[in-house]
């Protein structure tokens, strides 16, 4: 079940909200709790346990933390709720890469599998990497001092299993609602705001994302795509991709404002970014600031010298994407290379060196096009060969094949698509389009197209089948 489905917003939702709106204030925690749960066992039952483990482990540790008076067990406690964590989250994400590559580089060695083994594949439970870095952040913000540890299981329980952002963020930093788990009201105005983001959202993923899914499958399948072919199929999966997870994104905040919680928002218009910094202040922001806070100044950020501060970088960046996927190492490659387009930058920027302002722009989004090539093709064969075709190297012209593929709906989604993402950059975002005085008329419609959007969203939704989103797999 994904928020884009009939089966949430005609079945899920209305029963749970009219479970939660009945529910008297002292109880909402246990029926999101129980809510959640449900949402989440309707994916993956056989996981619930898992979660729960997880879950009963932070809550546990945390406590444990902070009774603790020695600061060397505090910090080993820490530790260990950490490491039993990834030890989870590499199992589950990592096995089957790490099994199937060993399985390769024993075949170029020539050395014999026996016969009688193979290698049952390991399912990723659904939205066990956010839970992972939900628990991290708690544990360690607990730790220094940063938050009290929650006292009570169901309000913690509820936090971890939220099923607004569980599946695919954002990241929700436990000091960011904890007021709001203590106790938070019911505000018609802020569950309006809320519903007219899900809309929203609800929009960016059915008549966008899904609209060129169908194309960015078929070009990335491609064999030897040409120059045409290559560029068509990575400008479909760069705005697949941002309408996809935007669209998740709203959709997740706005639960979250119709239930009493601020998420804080995880994207600012990321395609208009100034360099690859600029970008990560802008993409996928509570991950961007996790990996900062968690990671990157856990290993020493900048202190120490210009050599250590590379080595930080390039390993939060390698990190940061090898989290995204453990099916194969492109993940880790697309990492790889944004940071060393970090690290490229700060070398520049120390020496004054700088692009005006447009080729600035137009560069990191062309650096971040060609990374998502290597993110979203099947194998660092098929990245390459992407690659390529990017390059010329497969002939330049539109073949047949895409020509039969480029309907004029694709057409149209695309052109939305990229006036949606370049429009910010116009200065009437926020004054107004110049001579257009009928103050009314503005903010009629600005009240009502996600209304008019979502209605028809619905039934483009009616007529095909549902997608999950692209992030579900991370």
């Amino acid at each position: 079940m994904v928020f884009a489905s009939l089966e949430f917003l005609t079945l899920f939702l209305p029963l749970f909200f009219l479970a939660y709106l009945l529910t008297p204030q002292r109880g909402r925690n246990f029926t999101l709790l129980v809510g959640s749960w449900v949402f989440f066992t309707w994916w993956t039952p056989r996981y619930l346990v898992l979660l729960i483990a997880l879950t009963t482990l932070a809550f546990v540790a945390a406590l444990a933390i902070e009774r603790c008076r020695s600061e060397l067990w505090r910090t080993r406690i820490m530790a260990l709720a950490i490491t039993l964590n990834l030890l989870c989250l590499c199992w589950y994400k990592y096995a089957n890469m790490l099994v199937l590559s060993l399985l390769e580089l024993l075949h170029h060695q020539g050395v014999a599998i026996p016969a009688g083994f193979a290698w049952e594949s390991v399912a990723l439970p659904i939205g066990l990497s956010f839970t992972v870095l939900h628990a991290i952040s708690y544990l360690v913000d607990v730790r220094r001092g940063v938050v009290r540890a929650q006292t009570s299981f169901i309000a913690f329980s509820a936090y971890m299993a939220m099923f607004g952002h569980l599946i695919a963020g954002p990241i929700v930093r436990y000091k960011v609602i904890e007021k709001e788990l203590r106790e938070r009201q019911f505000h018609p105005h802020d569950f309006a705001m809320g519903v007219r983001r899900f809309m929203v959202g609800f929009s960016m993923k059915v008549l966008i994302a899904d609209t060129l899914s169908p194309l960015v499958a078929q070009i990335f399948s491609t064999t030897s795509p040409s120059f045409v072919d290559a560029w068509s199929g990575c400008i479909a999966y760069t705005l697949q991709l941002y309408f996809d997870f935007a669209g998740y994104s709203a959709m997740a905040i706005g639960l979250g404002l119709m239930l009493g919680f601020y998420f804080q928002e995880n994207f600012n218009q990321p395609y208009l970014a100034s360099s690859i910094q600029d970008f990560w202040r802008r993409w996928h922001m509570t991950l961007s600031s996790w990996l900062r806070d968690y990671l990157y100044i856990s290993l020493g950020g900048s202190r120490g010298g210009n050599f250590f501060t590379y080595r930080n970088l390039m390993l939060t960046m390698a990190i940061g994407g090898l989290w995204h996927g453990g099916e194969s190492w492109n993940f880790l490659i697309w990492g790889i290379i944004h940071g060393t387009a970090l690290c490229v930058e700060r070398v520049c920027t120390q020496r004054g060196l700088s692009l005006p302002d447009p080729l600035a722009r137009g560069l990191t989004l062309l650096t971040v096009m060609l990374a998502w090539t290597v993110f979203r093709a099947d194998g660092f064969a098929a990245a390459c060969s992407m690659w390529g075709g990017q390059f010329g190297l497969h002939g330049w012209g539109l073949s047949d094949t895409l020509a039969l593929s480029l309907t004029p709906v694709i057409k149209w989604t695309v052109v939305v698509g990229i006036v949606c993402v370049i429009y910010p950059a116009f200065p009437w975002y926020r004054t107004g389009v110049p001579g257009f005085r009928t103050e009314w008329w503005r903010s009629s419609w600005k009240n009502y197209w996600p209304v008019l959007t979502f209605a028809y969203a619905l039934a483009v939704l009616s007529g095909q089948s549902v997608r999950p989103f692209l992030y579900f797999q991370f």
